[in-house]
């Protein structure tokens, strides 16, 4: 099998960095998807990039694309063919769309009749050829966030391309995008190599991108990134304080990358830190230093896409421009202290929060009420804090700092808390609210806390439902799904009991004078936004059916929900899960909706119902018991005793007698058995 490699660099002007990762799965996907519709396989794709170029490089790829049988069924003979034999529109029209004459039409008989069927044998085409067509599509199909036209030219891209490198096995496949023509010349990086270089292979290419100061591997540059950061912190006598996502974005930032140590004014840090890291990594993507026991020092690291001559330049230019804006925040701060929370609370009666749902303050008002509710059934040795948290926790929007710098809500609420003598557990909740702020983040760490993040997300959830503001699959402005899933995993971080529906009746009713819609539908909708998100959300820890089956049974109490889960995950592993399983699909097949009636002993007229019966009766109070006391592996383990009188009973009961008290009796005991089960999972639906 002769293969070889496909070489793809598409090269422009600085794509935005929170494009790339996505343009580079998309290329990944695309190009995966069009080999195999062009039956060519391969044995490894890789996608490479930089802010000025996209790589795509596929190893190992067929360099002729397979022969093939190419099959076609047409149109019925019926419609193929007229009363005089003659062939229709429909046949001709066939025949042509698969390039053959209608006399090479056969016919094949399928289970709705006869057709018209065609059998063709395809030659395959070099790849180079196939590549022609395949990689102007790939390239046009590319999406980004934002694109753009440039020129007088009517082909769209992040930003104006200016090169293209197209190799197989070192030839170039030609083909055009607007008005660059594809060849294999690429360039260097744009200021210390900015000339052009001959290309041959992916190898060379990287060797010669090095030399040229560029390194085409994300992964690569990152590594230099986190190592050269680490070494300049120490260096300045601390410690890197660790930001993932800052070190995402920084790679897609510079082909190049160079680390540089600047300091700010140890005045600044009167200013709370989480502002500081704020202001030095959102507006100037630098990393901060900390010292041992993770106090901010006054240093910043940040990333040059150049090596300088002379780094004091570098960090001259960027320590005046931090300074502007720590200097903005330390006034922000000063200027905040002057009015207390309480007085902004206030002001939150002019904000609108949404124009159907009304202001800020009246959300705060209507979560407030839900947070103390919770407070009550789950801890109300808290209620207090809890009421005082929910009262000051939005106060901050309407601070200077927060409209300059929003990504520190929360945090400046904690802070002006603290230093206007609030207790520590309001403090600490006032942040701890707007938790988590992302699939996997940090929870709530107190009961006051997690009490009004669930109260502020649920009344979000259902006044956005009230008023018919539903995510769609494309859009989800208020970030409800989110909110659901940080609900969910509070209160299964927390271990609460509650009943989920009574949570949501009892937001609905503050919010009852909002809602547009109505509202028992709003509550079904609500309870299955919540239901598909718990689906998906254990989906990633045990198997789907486990999930389905325990969900189905029942959803109100999410913590028990998910112990179920766990038992029948479990259970499944046990060698006499299938059969059992099997038997219980069975008992629900044959009862249906069930029946309402007690079970009669006098009736039986099998040892098989007497024995099933028995069995039935000696383990239905300590299932009872433990599905009770929540010790469902232990109920499961119980109910399976029950298989060998279930499997006599089928084998020698006819369940649907003739007799109509027999057959209510037979169906009663059935339904007794499937009842006392389906208290845990709907067996229907296990795989």
């Amino acid at each position: 099998m002769n293969t070889k490699e496909l070489l793809l660099e598409i090269g422009c002007e600085e794509i935005p960095a929170g494009f790339i990762p996505r343009a580079t799965a998309e290329m990944e996907a695309i190009i995966t998807k069009e080999l195999a519709n062009a039956r060519l396989t391969f044995t490894e794709i890789k996608t490479l990039a930089t802010p000025r170029r996209l790589v795509l490089v596929v190893k190992g790829l067929l360099s002729v694309q397979p022969d093939a049988e190419i099959t076609a069924t047409g149109p019925s003979i019926k419609a193929a063919y007229g009363a005089d034999g003659a062939p229709t529109k429909a046949a001709e029209g066939f025949a042509r769309g698969q390039g053959v004459d209608v006399s090479a039409l056969q016919t094949i008989t399928t289970e709705k009749g006869e057709y018209l069927f065609v059998s063709k044998h395809e030659a395959g085409r070099p790849t180079h050829e196939l590549l022609t067509e395949i990689l102007p599509s790939l390239v046009a199909a590319i999406p980004f966030k934002k694109s753009m036209r440039w020129g007088n030219q009517d082909v769209r891209f992040a930003r104006p391309i200016h090169w293209i490198v197209a190799l197989f096995d070192g030839t170039v496949i030609p083909f055009s995008f607007g008005t660059v023509v594809s060849g294999k010349i690429s360039r260097g990086h744009r200021f210390m190599a900015n000339t052009t270089f001959p290309v041959n292979d992916f190898a060379q290419y990287l060797t010669e991108c090095e030399r040229h100061f560029v390194i085409p591997d994300p992964e690569k540059r990152k590594e230099i990134i986190r190592r050269e950061t680490h070494r300049v912190a120490v260096a300045a006598g601390g410690h890197l304080l660790p930001d993932e996502e800052l070190l995402e974005q920084v790679t897609y930032l510079v082909e190049y990358p160079s680390a540089v140590h600047g300091t700010f004014s140890p005045e600044f840090l009167a200013v709370p830190k989480e502002v500081l890291i704020t202001s030095m990594r959102s507006h100037q993507r630098y990393f901060s230093i900390v010292d041992a026991a993770g106090a901010l020092l006054p240093g910043f690291i940040t990333i040059n896409n150049t090596l300088t001559e002379d780094p004091s330049v570098v960090v001259k230019g960027n320590e005046r421009v931090l300074r502007a804006r720590l200097s903005d925040a330390r006034f922000f701060f000063e200027e905040d202290k002057k009015v207390r929370l309480d007085e902004r609370v206030e002001s939150l009666k002019k904000v609108v929060y949404q124009q159907k749902l009304g202001t800020s303050f009246e959300k705060m008002e209507r979560f407030r009420s839900l947070a103390e509710g919770l407070a009550d059934r789950l801890n109300a040795a808290v209620k207090a804090h809890v009421s005082r948290a929910a009262w000051l926790c939005k106060a901050d929007l309407v601070s200077g700092m927060v409209c300059e710098f929003p990504e520190v809500q929360g945090i400046m609420g904690r802070e002006y808390a603290l230093l206007e003598g609030e207790s520590s557990d309001v403090a600490t909740a006032i942040a701890e609210h707007y938790l988590p702020t992302q699939a996997g983040g940090d929870l709530p760490a107190s009961d006051v806390g997690a009490f009004v993040s669930i109260a502020d997300k649920l009344d979000t959830i259902c006044g956005c439902f009230g008023v018919g503001l539903i995510p769609t699959g494309a859009t989800d402005p208020y970030a409800l799904r989110r909110a659901t899933i940080g609900i969910i995993s509070i209160i299964l971080d927390k271990g609460y009991r509650l009943s989920l529906s009574s949570l949501i009746n009892q937001a609905l009713d503050l919010l009852a004078a909002k809602l547009t819609r109505p509202r028992a539908q709003v509550a079904a909708e609500v309870l299955e936004f919540f239901r598909a998100r718990f689906t998906n959300l254990l989906g990633n820890t045990y198997p789907d059916d486990a999930v389905d089956a325990a969900v189905s049974a029942d959803f109100d109490d999410l913590v028990d929900t998910k112990a179920r889960i766990a038992a029948l995950a479990e259970f499944e592993t046990h060698s006499d899960f299938e059969p059992l399983a099997v038997a219980f699909k069975r008992v629900g097949n044959i009862i249906k909706g069930g029946t309402d009636a007690p079970v009669d002993p006098t009736l039986f007229d099998d040892v098989a119902e007497q024995s099933l019966y028995d069995a039935f009766s000696s383990v239905r109070s300590s299932v009872e018991t433990r599905v009770t006391a929540g010790l469902w592996l232990d109920a499961l383990t119980e109910i399976a005793t029950l298989r060998g009188p279930v499997d006599a009973f089928f084998d020698r009961v006819m369940v649907m007698a003739e007799d109509p008290r027999v057959r209510t009796n037979r169906l009663a005991l059935l339904t007794a058995i499937a009842r006392m089960f389906g208290k845990i999972a709907d067996f229907s639906r296990i795989a």
